[in-house]
């Protein structure tokens, strides 16, 4: 049953990636060809950031390993610090910020994922707020 979830995981993600990549596509001729003013626009630019968002959000939980000690001391060349570790437990644990320290000054999460996460999630906002303006305005009748 898990394979089976995992695997229908799987072709979700990756048919939403081949439709996130046409979306790019169409996205930038679009930029030129002046159809960002079309609702469509908006909506492949907000699939795109949700995509990326969730992207990043993978590669930092990936990013932390299965076995942290190991993951600091083997791969990153880092002190592993029991006594940090358990007085931040929580602090590993969130979905948000993702966080996985060595350390008090080494987080194997990279620093890049937490502001991405950030920045995609408001390009989605953004995106699903001037589709919600637009349509209020053809309601209105302007």
């Amino acid at each position: 049953m898990k394979a089976a979830g995992a695997l229908s995981t799987t072709a979700v993600l990756c048919v939403w990636l081949v439709w996130n990549l046409v979306c790019l596509y169409r996205m930038a001729r679009g930029v030129r060809s002046g159809a960002w003013r079309r609702p469509m626009w908006w909506t492949r630019l907000c699939s795109v950031a949700l995509f990326a968002g969730l992207a990043s959000w993978i590669w930092g939980v990936l990013s932390e390993g299965l076995d942290t000690r190991e993951e600091c001391v083997l791969r990153h060349h880092q002190r592993y610090d029991d006594a940090y570790r358990a007085a931040h437990e929580q602090q590993a644990r969130g979905l948000f910020p993702l966080h996985d320290k060595c350390n008090a000054q080494y987080d194997l999460v990279p620093a890049w994922v937490n502001p991405a996460m950030v920045s995609c999630a408001v390009v989605a906002v953004a995106a699903i707020a001037v589709l919600l303006v637009r349509r209020g305005c053809r309601r209105v009748g302007r």
